[in-house]
């Protein structure tokens, strides 16, 4: 018999959509290996496999055959695309242009690895960030750099900004993502992207409210408030904007500290100082990894009280995701912080999830986990934690997470998805 590679969705589906993989035309409990593969826009090779044997039929169905070893193992359906590893340590897994697909390559071969040698079957799978109908639209409104992402149809929809980290730069695969799940969806620069600055030295809010005054104007967008969803740095650029701008109708924040970071931020004729940082208390990993979980300073401290960001000034409820093994700072301290200062003040307690064994770094589902990577500005490997397989499962419930929190707070939907973790 012929061996046949079979996907559902075959050929093509979004990146945050599961894929039942099945193989047929085996002998009855025939051991094979099957191996994914994938190169990204700079061509770097991301890879991972996994052990398996045939029913008594010749049938493998990875939604009900467990993995025997390999990158993971147990009962994994979507495995060999969250276990993928870098042929090149310390890459990250990242989607440049959402454009264009990411192309995996499924194989399976005749027996284990590494004794594995005879290619019995071959699928391409291609894995998009454009839902049908979605549109891309570049801003270049005034000073807001960014890009605009909207769902079809004629009717507005909830808005977001989304916000990422102190690399900087113009990242869209998770606004992309969301469009699709029927948000208007704006991935905002602020720094190392075009004309915007190239160093995070200063900070004005006023930037930021401009882009939030932008999306509370476009017609495409539902008001009478928008959402913001930031990670790490991101996150406290959020927090920050909920507090102090008009418009804020609910915030997520994805490990992020409750203190003003890494510059002074600006607004009107205020500033809030950088929350206090000494690297020399950085330490060193047993691979050579940078670690500053150590490194910043207290926020209840009263040299820092100045830092914090006034969370009690806000208006619309707040969704914490907390990392539990985030080494780059202490986000599980940050969100207790975050929810004592609240309730002191009377206003609700925020949502806050907690995921074990995970790392800074949570994106939507099955990008695999990046433990370390080179930092941007350092040019030394840092240290960021986590697991895969529990790195895996947070992404998956996280990613349905922020969909329940905004369809509630900014469409109306009442129905509360309860955390699986």
């Amino acid at each position: 018999m012929t061996v046949t590679v079979m996907l559902e969705p075959a050929g093509r589906c979004r990146w945050d959509e599961r894929v039942h993989i099945t193989v047929s035309g085996l002998a009855p409990r025939q051991p094979v290996t099957l191996r994914a593969s994938l190169r990204d826009e700079k061509g770097a090779l991301f890879r991972a496999h996994a052990r398996y044997c045939a029913d008594a039929a010749g049938l493998l169905d990875l939604e009900r055959a467990p993995a025997l070893g390999g990158s993971f193992a147990g009962l994994e359906p979507m495995g060999l695309f969250w276990a993928m590893e870098p042929e090149k340590p310390l890459l990250r897994l990242v989607k440049r242009d959402v454009q264009t697909p990411f192309v995996v390559e499924l194989e399976v071969v005749d027996g284990h690895e590494p004794e594995a040698q005879r290619l019995l079957g071959r699928a391409v799978h291609e894995r998009d960030f454009l839902a049908p109908g979605v549109r891309r639209e570049p801003v270049r409104a005034g000073r807001v750099r960014a890009t605009l992402f909207l769902p079809p149809g004629s009717k507005p929809f909830p808005g977001i900004l989304d916000l990422f980290g102190s690399s900087g730069g113009l990242c869209e695969y998770r606004a992309s993502l969301l469009a699709g799940h029927g948000f208007a969806v704006l991935a905002l620069a602020y720094f190392r992207f075009e004309d915007l600055p190239e160093h995070l030295n200063d900070v004005c809010l006023e930037y930021f409210e401009e882009a939030v005054n932008f999306m509370l104007q476009h017609p495409k967008v539902k008001g009478p408030g928008v959402g913001l969803l930031g990670f790490s740095k991101g996150g406290d650029l959020c927090l920050s904007m909920a507090s102090f701008l008009k418009g804020i109708t609910a915030t997520i924040v994805i490990n992020a500290c409750v203190a003003n970071t890494l510059a002074p931020l600006h607004y009107k004729d205020m500033i809030i100082p950088e929350l206090s940082y000494d690297l020399e208390k950085y330490t060193i990993t047993e691979s050579g990894f940078l670690n500053f979980v150590d490194i910043w300073g207290n926020p209840l401290e009263k040299t820092n009280h100045q830092s914090l960001i006034p969370l009690e000034k806000a208006q619309g409820p707040f969704l914490f995701i907390v990392s539990m093994d985030d080494h780059n700072w202490k986000s599980e301290v940050y969100a207790r912080i975050a929810s004592e200062r609240l309730q002191a003040h009377g206003k609700d307690r925020p949502q806050i999830i907690y995921y074990p064994g995970t790392g800074h770094c949570i994106d939507p589902p099955y990008f695999p986990l990046c433990r370390a990577s080179v930092h941007a500005v350092l040019g030394q490997p840092v240290f960021h934690g986590g697991e895969p397989k529990a790195h895996s499962n947070a992404q998956a419930d996280a990613w349905q997470q922020i969909q329940t929190f905004f369809h509630k707070h900014l469409n109306g939907k009442k129905s509360v998805r309860p955390s699986k973790l």
